[in-house]
């Protein structure tokens, strides 16, 4: 055999052993290594936190109270931190995971409100850009789009929009156009198939009717806005309708 070869063979086995040790000592020294504290990593939401740290370190503290300096890290429960954290109504997603000074770094993302629901007799709650209803937070208020009305009332005490899933996709086109994020200050929602627009300028309501075919509604209430509001005068009429079909009713 080719000496050179033997001692090329026998360098590699040298590495990969010298490899596998290595290995080996680090898993050890990792498997050594304790639990030493907690750190927390929260996303804002629209720079808000609707939920604090201190709030965090509490919960996790109450949970898992075995979770103190010296605890080996591989008894540390990572899954279970997350799910713990996750059910938090204003947490959207947990990722835990532990460095190699032995710090639980806990990153969370917020759920992000995009309406809020106004109630005159009971507490308030916010429907997030996932179309879940969570209850308002102490801590902060979020500037969104209202919404009111007995029937709101109804999906705020059922906490789901499984009644009116026709209603997320019309919040959604009015949140993200920046003219009607900014004219459309409420919806009331007296039934499902009569929503009335508040707006910002212009004293009337309009009447919306139901939320299906809303980018042709919005389309007719600018047509109202470019051609007849700047003739007749914002406060012209006291009853303006688009709920049906291809109309505009002004009285």
């Amino acid at each position: 055999m080719n000496w050179r070869k033997v001692k090329q063979i026998a360098g590699y086995a040298t590495l990969g052993l010298i490899l596998i040790g290595f290995i080996g000592f680090v898993e050890k020294r990792t498997q050594e290594k304790t639990y030493q504290g907690l750190e927390i990593h929260l996303k804002a939401v629209s720079g808000l936190y609707f939920v604090e740290e201190k709030e965090i370190a509490s919960i996790v503290s109450s949970a898992f109270p075995e979770l103190k300096p010296g605890l080996p890290m591989k008894e540390i429960p990572l899954g279970d931190v997350e799910k713990r954290l996750e059910a938090h109504p204003f947490i959207k997603h947990v990722d835990a995971s532990i460095g190699q000074k032995g710090i639980l770094s806990l990153t969370m993302e917020q759920h992000e409100p995009i309406a809020r629901i106004a109630r005159p007799t009971a507490a308030d709650g916010y429907i997030t850009t996932e179309g879940l209803i969570i209850p308002t937070s102490p801590t902060y208020t979020s500037r969104v789009l209202i919404l009111e009305g007995e029937f709101m009332e109804k999906l705020m005490d059922r906490g789901t929009l499984e009644q009116m899933p026709e209603l997320m996709p019309l919040i959604q086109f009015i949140t993200k156009d920046e003219f009607w994020n900014a004219q459309i200050t409420e919806l009331e929602i007296r039934k499902r198939d009569d929503i009335r627009l508040h707006q910002q300028v212009g004293r009337q309501v309009i009447e919306f009717g139901d939320a299906l075919d809303f980018e042709s509604k919005f389309q007719r209430i600018e047509v109202l806005y470019k051609e007849i509001m700047p003739r007749k005068g914002w406060n012209a009429y006291d009853r303006i309708s688009v709920k049906f079909k291809n109309q505009i009713v002004c009285e």
